[in-house]
């Protein structure tokens, strides 16, 4: 699995790494490796929005009303589970954020389970990959908060609603909505790093068979992390986009 993995690594790089190598040293950030701006947990990545662009391809070319299929009936399954979150804390036009909602579940859930394959590192356990969808996820919501208020109606939020207290909550508000993109990639970073590394001590000092175990634990704590992320991004998006009259 290792072998395959470092292949597909070496191709990415042949055919791109050139180009994006070009980008990251205009950009400010050579890559570690001259010439190898891709390595092993982004290719994990690539496949996993591979394999999902090819699942739900597979799925709406095979779509049927009377007959669905196991896979349509899976999609379905994880669409309403989805929906159910978004409807409980969003409330009002929710639907809007379905496709947000579900994608970081699923995204989060197999590159989680990614540590589970022999050979192969879990990519949401290097803190890199959690920073980046914690900053994608700030600036959704953020769009969509203003979007959906105004610039001065989102901006009201900052304020808080006693003027004289202005001064105190901006910076507290500023902060804090800052610091929800570290809590995102630390809760996300450090859990799937320590279930990589307990996963990984078992196998070396445990006898055969009761790692399963172990694996069965790293299986739970993926569902939960991703779920975690997700719930919080619903959390997040309906303080931005609620109204007065909806809190």
């Amino acid at each position: 699995m290792l072998e395959l993995l470092n292949q597909l690594t070496a191709l990415l790089n042949h055919l791109f790494g050139g180009p994006l190598t070009d980008v990251m040293n205009k950009a400010g950030f050579p890559p570690a490796v001259a010439g190898e701006p891709i390595h092993n947990r982004l290719t994990l990545q690539l496949v996993v929005v591979a394999g999902l662009v090819l699942f739900f391809l597979y799925v709406r070319i095979r779509l049927s009303v009377e007959k669905p299929k196991t896979g349509q009936q899976l999609a379905e399954l994880v669409y309403e589970f989805v929906e159910g979150q978004a409807r409980d804390v969003i409330h009002y036009n929710y639907e809007k954020y379905l496709s947000w909602g579900t994608m970081i579940l699923i995204f989060v859930l197999l590159n989680n389970c990614m540590g589970l394959l022999p050979g192969l590192d879990t990519p949401t356990a290097s803190p890199v990959v959690p920073l980046g969808l914690a900053i994608l996820t700030f600036i959704y919501y953020n769009i969509f908060g203003l979007w959906k208020q105004g610039p001065w109606g989102y901006f009201k939020h900052f304020l808080g609603e006693v003027w004289w207290l202005t001064p105190l909550w901006f910076p507290l508000e500023i902060v804090s909505h800052l610091a929800r993109m570290v809590s995102l990639t630390i809760r996300l970073f450090a859990n799937m790093f320590a279930s990589d590394l307990l996963t990984l001590v078992s196998f070396s000092m445990i006898p055969m068979g009761l790692p399963i175990v172990f694996l069965g634990l790293h299986f739970f704590v993926a569902l939960i992390q991703c779920y975690v992320f997700m719930l919080l991004t619903f959390i997040y998006l309906s303080q931005a986009v609620a109204h007065e009259e909806e809190m």
